[in-house]
């Protein structure tokens, strides 16, 4: 666990010595403050109407979750250009000898440089948080939603980087392993649509299941589901474990 904390803690000390990291969190806060601002422009020109109705739905609904819902696609975007260098430099610099060789687990390097991206991440969303928050200084959200919401992307863009650290591992060229993992990403972001085009109700349930935008959306309704966080675990477990067994195969090869 030790040593897991110290890659960690070295992955993300490196990519905050990298201007990519710094150019990407700069561009991604610009394009969703837009978004929000855009949002909230709308909001305040219907409000007038949103007062007469009887159930009129608030300011969490038409700002903070479309919001997230446009940060969970640009995030899609983004996560492969900050996975693409997490193993596969390490091959071209020669480096991952010397980490074979070293008295520590490849479960250890790999949840290491795993966790390394997902704090960066996460700063990532803290960030981009601190907008729909400060609409608490004008008047209260939906706490439920919100945390609902959040919880969602969260687990979102932790399976992105999942993905992310797998493709990594398979390939020296990082920009192989950023276009397999949106390829990847991209593909269970749609797999859904081709379920209208089947007969069979079982094939659409399934590939409904399998479509990481489903699950997150039945979160960004507020509807907390335990299927649905199992899925992302589940789906983070697997690609990380099949991240460790790459990594085992090379060290037998070493």
């Amino acid at each position: 666990m030790k040593m897991t904390l110290h890659i960690m803690r070295r992955e993300l000390r490196a990519m905050f010595l990298s201007p990519l990291a710094w150019t990407i969190l700069a561009v991604v806060q610009f394009i969703l403050a837009y978004l929000f601002l855009s949002q909230l422009s709308e909001f305040i020109r219907f409000q007038p109407q949103l007062r007469a109705m009887q159930q009129a739905i608030g300011v969490t609904d038409i700002v903070v979750t479309p919001m997230y819902g446009s940060a969970s696609f640009i995030l899609m975007l983004v996560v492969p250009l900050i996975t693409m260098r997490v193993i596969s430099e390490e091959r071209r610099n020669k480096s991952m000898t010397l980490l074979f060789s070293a008295p520590i687990s490849m479960t250890e390097i790999v949840m290491g440089k795993y966790l390394g991206v997902v704090a960066f991440l996460l700063i990532m969303i803290g960030m981009i948080s601190i907008m729909p928050l400060s609409l608490m200084l004008a008047g209260p959200i939906d706490t439920g939603l919100f945390l609902s919401t959040l919880l969602g992307i969260i687990l979102l863009v932790a399976s992105f980087a999942a993905v992310g650290v797998y493709f990594s591992s398979l390939t020296v060229q990082p920009t192989v392993a950023a276009i397999g993992t949106f390829g990847v990403l991209l593909l269970l972001w749609i797999i859904d649509w081709a379920g209208a085009r089947v007969a069979d109700p079982n094939a659409t349930g399934l590939l409904t299941y399998l479509s990481m935008l489903r699950h997150f959306e039945s979160l960004a309704k507020g509807v907390f589901n335990s299927s649905d966080v199992a899925y992302y675990l589940l789906f983070i477990g697997s690609f990380l474990t099949l991240s460790v067994r790459r990594l085992d195969a090379d060290r037998l090869q070493h």
